[in-house]
């Protein structure tokens, strides 16, 4: 039968260490009544003598004696180890994402990750694009782009091409006067890229790069949605606005698309300094799409 009387051989050792009922009580917090049963108990637990009693006064046997030497042993490691695991920090990692990558794809996915890995404590950060991670604590970002980035190392998740996307009423608008002339006339809202997407599109498409000066700048990506929904401009927007374009909130305004943008995962620290949570995300990630 296993032993079960944990709890009473901490009550053993105080009683063994004072040679004392009334001495252990008092450490203990105890009635000497309570501390005196469960001594008792534990012998019958054991089926052996612990302490022998003489009028007022206990001596400890052989068999208690050598017990008692294994559960300071034992109680003094398994102390150290609770002080040990109570210091300790979960493994962490803050992960920086644009604010509608994360509502319309990893939101409904990174439970998945956090059930996996239950000793990963995770952060999202809101970022508006590839600057915001020269000037925060982000360990890995989600980024849209074509790949263009110097100042950090960085791998394709999958490919998202992007193509200008307007509500129905500014894509009557367009078709009214024309996509070439619309392109200068409507404000054309900038991506997480800056101006990057829209320069690199209009030479997909043959087009010189001429943004209306008053163009409106969104930097949340989520907003810029809605901005978009509402006809306050025009957007390079992807597949995740597929329930958009499904119910007719939005529509692509041109078949020419940003073949070769998607998103990336970006890293913050070069490869030989990212630690292992940042390694264990990388891993998981890449498995979603």
């Amino acid at each position: 039968m296993p032993f079960r009387s944990y709890d009473a051989l901490r009550i053993f050792a105080a009683v063994a260490q004072h040679q004392s009922i009334t001495g252990a009580a008092a450490e203990l917090n105890l009635s000497k009544g309570s501390v005196s049963y469960q001594i008792r108990k534990l012998e019958d637990d054991l089926g052996f003598r612990l302490f022998e009693r003489q009028r007022q006064r206990l001596s400890i046997t052989a068999r208690g004696e050598k017990l008692w030497r294994s559960s300071q042993l034992a109680l003094g490691q398994l102390d150290r180890d609770i002080r040990e695991l109570q210091r300790e920090e979960p493994d962490r990692i803050t992960i920086g994402a644009l604010t509608y990558f994360f509502s319309r794809w990893l939101s409904s996915r990174l439970m998945a990750f956090m059930e996996a890995n239950p000793n990963i404590a995770v952060r999202v950060e809101p970022i508006t694009g590839i600057a915001d991670l020269r000037s925060s604590d982000i360990d890995v970002a989600i980024c849209w782009g074509s790949g263009e980035w110097t100042d950090f190392e960085y791998e394709l998740l999958f490919d998202c091409p992007a193509r200008p996307t307007a509500n129905a009423t500014v894509a009557a608008r367009v078709r009214e006067i024309g996509l070439e002339r619309a392109l200068v006339e409507i404000p054309l809202l900038a991506d997480s890229s800056g101006s990057t997407g829209w320069r690199e599109w209009h030479d997909r498409a043959g087009l010189d790069y001429r943004p209306m000066h008053n163009r409106l700048v969104i930097p949340d990506s989520n907003d810029r949605v809605q901005a978009v929904i509402d006809g306050q401009g025009i957007a390079l927007w992807d597949s995740l606005v597929q329930h958009e374009l499904d119910s007719g909130e939005l529509c692509y305004l041109s078949e020419v698309a940003l073949e070769d943008a998607g998103y990336y995962l970006v890293y913050t620290a070069p490869a030989a300094e990212r630690s292992d949570v940042v390694a264990t995300f990388a891993d998981w990630i890449s498995q979603q799409n």
